[in-house]
């Protein structure tokens, strides 16, 4: 989104309150404890943040849409948290790049056995 020092800095602060608020904040049974925050972008204009979720167990899509049932509390929570003048909207997304990273090891050690194989054939 962003690179200004200004909108980083905003968006490790809500990244923070988000983190806590999910150790300890949210009652919603949808959102488990194994969800954990993986980057905030804030947009120039402050009006809206992007929180890219990892949900390491369960289900993300039932995960996504208690996140998204909590986002007015989240929202109240980081506006007495993170002092500014308009709280930006909260935007869940999903992170899916320890999957991919997990995927592509994966792939990686099965070359590697594969050309082991071959070399010892």
């Amino acid at each position: 989104m962003s690179s200004y020092p200004r909108t980083k800095r905003i968006g490790e602060e809500i990244k923070k309150v988000i983190s806590r608020l999910l150790l300890e904040g949210i009652k919603d049974p949808r959102v488990s404890s194994l969800v954990s925050v993986t980057d905030v972008d804030v947009t120039s204009d402050l009006k809206y943040a992007y929180v890219y979720v990892s949900v390491l167990s369960g289900d993300k899509e039932s995960t996504l849409e208690g996140l998204k049932s909590a986002s007015g509390f989240i929202r109240r929570e980081v506006g007495k948290s993170v002092k500014l003048r308009y709280t930006p909207e909260i935007i869940f997304k999903l992170d899916e790049s320890i999957e991919k990273g997990l995927y592509m090891s994966n792939l990686i050690k099965n070359l590697n056995i594969k050309k082991e194989d071959d070399e010892n054939e």
